[in-house]
C-alpha cells in the first residue's frame, strides 16, 4: 500500500484510513465528516491529494499540435499558466479520465485521477511518441486548500498568490524552492492547489494548520464535490459515458467540435442527434440516502436510470444525489422514484 509524504501527519491528527487507488488515505479525522465539511464551507480545509497524478510534458509549440490530437480542448489559445478542465477519451467518446491541463513555461502539467494515472500516462505517451519528455512525478505532493478563508491564510505563506484568477496558476517560492500553485479545487469553494516537494510539504501544511486551517479527509471531499455537482471518476463518468451524456459539453471547446480527436465523430453525432441518457441532479424526499446503483423509475414503474453518487449534503441539510436518466426525464422538477 502506498503512502503519501503526509501519512505520519495524518496519523498524528488521528486520521481514520481507507484504501483508495492503491494508497492508504485519510477518510476522516476525529471531528467527523460533517464537521470537516462545514469547516471547509465556513472557514478552510486542507486536503492531501498527493495520490493524484502530476504529469509533466516538456516541448516546443509542436507539442501543442500533438496534444490537440489527444484532447478536445483548444490548447492553442491557452495562455501560459492557464488551466482547462478536459478529458482523455476513447474512439467511442467514452471517458478514460477527466483531468486538468495547465500550460506552463516549458510545456504542460496535467493533473490525473489517482486510479487512472498509470493508464493515462501510457495512453498519452503512446500518442505523442518519443519526441517529448514526459514524466509522472514521484517527488512532488499535491495539496488543496479550500474554503472562504483560504485566500487569507495562503497569502501569509505565498505572498502575491491572491492575484491569481480562477483556473490560473503561477510559480512561487517556499524555503527557497520553487513550487507551483493554481487557483482551483473540487469543493465549489474558492481555493488553491499547490504542487510542492515531498521534502517541504509537511512543514507547509503544519504552517497552514498553525494559521487556523484544518486537515480534511476524503469523506468530506466527496460530500463537498457532490453538493457542487462535480463528477467523481469511476462513479459518475467512465469509459461507457461521453461528455455529452455526462452533461459536460461545456468542457469541449466550441472551435474544436469539427476537429479530429479521439471520440470526435461520436461527439458530433450526439450533438446532431442527441443522447439517450443524461446526468442530472436529484433531490430525494425524506431522509433516506439514495446510494450508488439505486435504480430510478417513472410513475409507471419502468426503470429509467440509475444513481451514480448519493450522500447526505451537510450544507443543504438533506440527501442529495446524481445519476443518469432517459433523456425524456431530464427537465427540472421532474418527479421520479428511487
Amino acid at each position: 500500500m502506498n503512502k503519501t509524504a503526509l501519512y505520519n501527519l495524518h496519523k498524528k491528527f488521528d486520521a481514520k484510513f481507507v484504501s483508495f487507488a492503491g494508497y492508504e488515505m485519510p477518510i476522516q479525522y476525529k471531528e467527523g465528516i460533517i464537521a470537516e465539511h462545514n469547516l471547509t464551507r465556513q472557514k478552510s480545509g486542507i486536503f492531501d491529494v498527493s495520490h493524484m497524478g502530476q504529469l509533466f510534458i516538456e516541448g516546443d509549440e509542436s507539442l501543442t499540435d500533438k496534444l490537440q490530437n489527444i484532447f478536445p480542448t483548444d490548447l492553442k489559445n491557452l495562455s501560459i499558466n492557464q488551466s482547462k478542465y478536459s478529458f482523455l477519451m476513447n474512439e467511442n467518446a467514452g471517458i478514460h479520465d477527466d483531468l486538468i491541463i495547465t500550460k506552463i513555461s516549458n510545456g504542460y502539467m496535467i493533473i490525473l485521477n489517482a486510479a487512472c494515472k498509470e493508464k493515462d500516462y501510457n495512453i498519452i505517451k503512446s500518442k505523442i511518441g518519443d519526441d517529448f519528455k514526459i514524466s509522472l512525478s514521484k517527488d512532488k505532493s499535491l495539496i488543496a486548500l479550500q474554503g472562504p478563508d483560504s485566500k487569507n491564510l495562503i497569502e501569509e505563506i505565498l505572498p502575491g498568490i491572491n492575484k491569481l484568477k480562477f483556473m490560473f496558476g503561477g510559480d512561487f517560492k517556499y524555503n527557497s524552492n520553487s513550487i507551483y500553485a493554481t487557483r482551483s479545487g473540487y469543493t465549489g469553494e474558492d481555493g488553491f492547489e499547490i504542487s510542492i516537494s515531498n521534502n517541504d510539504v509537511v512543514e507547509f501544511v503544519e504552517k497552514l494548520i498553525s494559521l487556523g486551517s484544518n486537515l480534511i479527509g476524503l469523506g468530506a471531499r466527496d460530500t463537498l464535490r457532490l453538493e457542487a455537482g462535480l463528477c467523481l471518476y469511476g462513479n459518475d463518468i467512465n469509459e461507457n459515458t461521453s461528455p455529452l451524456e455526462a452533461n459536460l459539453k461545456w468542457a469541449i471547446s466550441k472551435n474544436r467540435i469539427n476537429d479530429n480527436f479521439p471520440g470526435s465523430e461520436q461527439i458530433k453525432k450526439q450533438i446532431n442527434e442527441g443522447v439517450t441518457k443524461l446526468r442530472v441532479g436529484i433531490k430525494p424526499e425524506g431522509k433516506i440516502i439514495a446510494r450508488e446503483s439505486t435504480k430510478i423509475f417513472d410513475e409507471n414503474n419502468n426503470q429509467i436510470g440509475e444513481i451514480t453518487s448519493g450522500s447526505f449534503g451537510p450544507s443543504v441539510k438533506s440527501p442529495i444525489a446524481m445519476g443518469y436518466v432517459n433523456n425524456t426525464y431530464t427537465k427540472e422538477n421532474t418527479k421520479i422514484f428511487l
